[in-house]
């Protein structure tokens, strides 16, 4: 149960940071529009870990273990210097704007991830169901990778459910109501710690 909790915690922290930066820009989340959020988050996860506990059938116990840990060391290790990339990209995007991507919504993407606000498209200063899916998906890059490592040694999906459903939507209902009120004033960069997180747990599965 500890370890589920972590690995949901660990990936709600995008979730709360990104709601820091919407409640700063006086971007509204309506409940509605967290719960999509929440709901698109925890359905990936589980699909991700419904693929890594049909992989490990595949392996023996030792490889899967190997494995799950390998996984989730390694995108602990990425989630911790990512503040550092996206710095990089956010202050050198100004000499790529001229790029166009076309493949899909690729471009789009790409702006998220460097300002999760820009999920916004229509500058309602409310955040819609439509554009709360958007960013739903992109915050939920990490839990693939991270929730197919965890589902190769097991997998508790009710549990799971719950747990991601209910610590998202609180993450991103806090972390917009921290944000109208201090974020403005108070630069946190957070992101780091699902890192930690999720390399606690990486250690944890070996055991």
């Amino acid at each position: 149960m500890i370890e589920i909790l972590l690995l949901v915690i660990a990936l709600s922290i995008d979730a709360f940071v990104a709601s820091l930066a919407y409640g700063a820009d006086r971007i509204k989340i309506p409940v509605r529009s967290a719960m999509a959020l929440s709901i698109v988050s925890a359905f990936i996860l589980l699909i991700s870990m419904a693929g890594g506990s049909l992989i490990s059938t595949l392996l023996p116990a030792y490889a899967t273990t190997v494995l799950c840990f390998g996984l989730l060391f390694l995108l602990g290790i990425s989630r911790f210097c990512e503040g550092l990339i996206k710095d990089f990209l956010k202050k050198h995007s100004n000499h790529v704007q001229g790029i166009t991507f076309k493949f899909w919504d690729f471009h789009f993407i790409l702006d998220i991830y460097m300002d999760n606000t820009r999920a916004d498209q229509d500058h309602s200063k409310e955040l819609s169901i439509k554009e709360a899916l958007s960013l739903g998906i992109v915050l939920s890059l990490d839990g693939i990778a991270a929730g197919f490592g965890s589902g190769l040694v097991e997998v508790h999906y009710i549990e799971t459910l719950i747990l991601a459903l209910l610590i998202g939507l609180f993450s991103i209902l806090l972390g917009a109501r921290i944000g109208e009120h201090i974020a403005q004033t108070t630069k946190w960069n957070i992101s780091w710690l699902s890192g930690i997180t999720l390399i606690i747990l990486a250690f944890m599965k070996l055991f």
